[in-house]
């Protein structure tokens, strides 16, 4: 891998793991990308049913396990998580 990269560790909980069919991802992304690029190969790689779960408005994304709220950027060796909204009683 070459500077010109950020390779990012994707993770699916919950539901949305059901939604993406599979747990986690990890995706080489061009330097400089964002959010938004990151979606745009989740569209490519799972489909646009898959991206719109991940993307619903109920649903939070952590970056390096703390909540965070796009856009944002990415670095190399940052792990994103979808979290789906809790429920419980």
């Amino acid at each position: 891998m070459t500077n010109s990269a950020v390779r990012v560790e994707v993770r699916f909980f919950a539901s949305l793991r059901e939604a993406t069919g599979c747990p986690a991802l990890a995706l080489e992304l061009p330097a400089g990308a964002d959010f938004a690029a990151l979606c745009a190969v989740l569209a490519d790689r799972l489909g646009p049913a898959a991206l719109e779960a991940l993307t619903a408005g109920n649903v939070r994304v952590a970056r390096n396990q703390t909540l965070a709220t796009p856009p944002f950027a990415l670095a190399d060796g940052d792990e994103v998580a979808f979290l789906p909204p809790v429920t419980g009683g």
